[in-house]
């Protein structure tokens, strides 16, 4: 077991969620590996074929890593270790904040004109959008 694998309790804690064998087809590779190679290439940041061969196949473990996030895994992990922290008074809600000068908003945001080109369909040629920008100026 590596630095950042999970522990026993960890795993207790996440197993309940992983998805069972349906009992067609190969057996499949222990997800407590699986998971802990994903996690590994996660925290290093490493290319998927670095994977170190102790987690199993690369191939397996990022196949399953995006079979899990179309099916919603990773989210369900999330929640409940939210839902965990939240009812276990680890998160302080009321120190959360989102501030304009740390989330930079898109310049359309702020009503800037749309470039366009000059055919594009949506906004007409780019003198009748002139005609109408001018005309909302001098309205």
């Amino acid at each position: 077991m590596s630095r950042g694998d999970l522990d026993d309790a960890q795993w207790a804690w996440i197993e309940p969620v992983m998805p069972t064998a349906s009992g067609r087809g190969r057996p499949w590779r222990c997800h407590r590996s699986v998971v802990n190679g994903v996690l590994w290439v996660l925290r290093t940041g490493c290319p998927w074929r670095d994977l170190l061969a102790c987690y199993g196949p690369w191939q397996t473990v990022y196949s399953r890593f995006v079979r899990w996030r179309r099916e919603g895994l990773w989210m369900r992990i999330w929640l409940r270790l939210l839902a965990h922290a939240h009812a276990t008074g680890h998160i302080a809600w009321e120190g959360c904040a989102v501030d304009g000068t740390y989330v930079r908003a898109h310049q359309h945001s702020a009503g800037a004109p749309r470039r366009v080109s000059p055919h594009d369909e949506k906004g007409g040629s780019l003198a009748s959008q002139m005609k109408r920008w001018g005309a909302v100026a001098a309205a």
